[in-house]
């Protein structure tokens, strides 16, 4: 009995030892590789950081956007080239990612890639909202951005910029992710990842990869104060989880198709929770109501508090918004308020958001 009790102890002692060695041994090879895709091997064998396979993976699917401008007194002679900004080709169908007003007033787009090809851009759809455009391009062999839907950035993350800043050629900047936002389709800077990089102009449109060359975002603004340019270290680009969706949509339509109600809200805040006799801190206060709106339509009135949406709880501006925008024009939900104290449900037929283009 001894004897088992014995045999038993070290099978289990050398089981144990086998999985913590495969574990260690899996560990090292995953750090490895992340380790080789960040350092580079000198002559004398030291290592040096470096993200230079991760602007070869992504570098080549970030192109340059031009307009070609037309002389209207010589339109027979060849037009001439001004740049604009940069996009990324997302697809192997040819479709590019960029901002709206980086080609909102081209006449006509030429798309620069970085082996030297040219191609004539057709524009699929834009969406002023969230100041995205989609190209799309006929070719080859194109090359396309690595992409991972379900890696979601962080905050203190290392990143590049990768564009065509003041039409200077293919350039890359580095920083990290200051702050991040969130994924809806209510838009707003509030939906953007800030970053240090520097986004300079004509960087618009370009890519944020994280270290592996993987995108993370369409760069699109430099904070600015006044008449001042960028430089101030806060840049801002569409997350792309929210990207690709836009992308989807201007694919299918052409155009983003959004919910809309005709109101405008405030969050909940202690004083007027007191006032408007609620039980907690939940829910939007509406504060003005656009008289020919959905929202006035069924009869909703200023100081109404929304605490559910479509069955679900209500626990800020934000998601109602979202939960709106997301939800398909015609629609009717039903909405549960508080007036005066009291709790109703209340049946809307979702509107349309119009689009302003300009």
């Amino acid at each position: 009995m001894m004897m088992k009790h014995t045999l038993l102890y070290f099978t289990k002692a050398i089981v144990f030892g086998l999985l913590m060695a495969a574990v260690f041994l899996l560990v090292n090879h995953l750090l490895g590789n992340q380790a080789n895709n960040l350092f580079r091997a000198n002559d004398d064998n030291t290592a040096e950081l470096s993200f230079a396979k991760a602007v070869r993976r992504a570098a080549p699917a970030v192109v340059n956007i031009y307009s070609l401008s037309i002389d209207q007194r010589q339109p027979l002679n060849s037009g001439a080239l001004q740049g604009l900004g940069s996009g990324v080709i997302m697809s192997k169908q040819g479709y590019v990612l960029t901002n709206y007003h980086v080609i909102k007033k081209a006449d006509e787009i030429v798309v620069a890639l970085q082996d030297g090809r040219r191609f004539s851009g057709e524009v699929v759809g834009s969406d002023p909202e969230t100041d995205l455009s989609v190209l799309k391009i006929e070719g080859d062999n194109l090359p396309v951005v690595p992409l991972n839907l379900n890696s979601l950035p962080q905050v203190g993350d290392v990143v590049l910029a990768i564009g065509n800043p003041y039409n200077l050629g293919q350039t890359i900047t580095q920083g990290i992710i200051s702050a991040t936002g969130r994924n809806g389709l209510s838009s707003g800077y509030q939906d953007f990842l800030q970053t240090d990089a520097a986004i300079n102009a004509g960087n618009s449109g370009g890519a944020l990869v994280d270290t592996a060359g993987v995108l993370v975002g369409i760069n699109t603004a430099a904070f600015q104060i006044g008449g001042e340019g960028g430089g101030h270290g806060i840049n801002f680009a569409i997350p792309i989880k929210l990207a690709y969706s836009i992308m989807g949509k201007l694919i299918e339509n052409g155009r983003v198709i959004r919910g809309a109600m005709g109101f405008s809200g405030m969050p909940v805040v202690p004083v007027m929770a007191q006032i408007l006799k609620l039980p907690d801190l939940r829910g939007v206060i509406i504060t003005d109501i656009d008289a020919a709106g959905p929202a006035a339509q069924a009869k909703l009135m200023p100081r109404d508090v929304i605490i559910q949406y479509a069955g679900e709880d209500v626990p800020g501006v934000d998601m109602l918004m979202d939960r709106i925008a997301e939800t398909a024009p015609g629609t009717e939900i039903t909405m549960t308020i508080i007036r005066k104290g009291e709790s109703y449900t209340v049946p809307v037929i979702i509107g349309e958001k119009v689009s302003q283009y300009n």
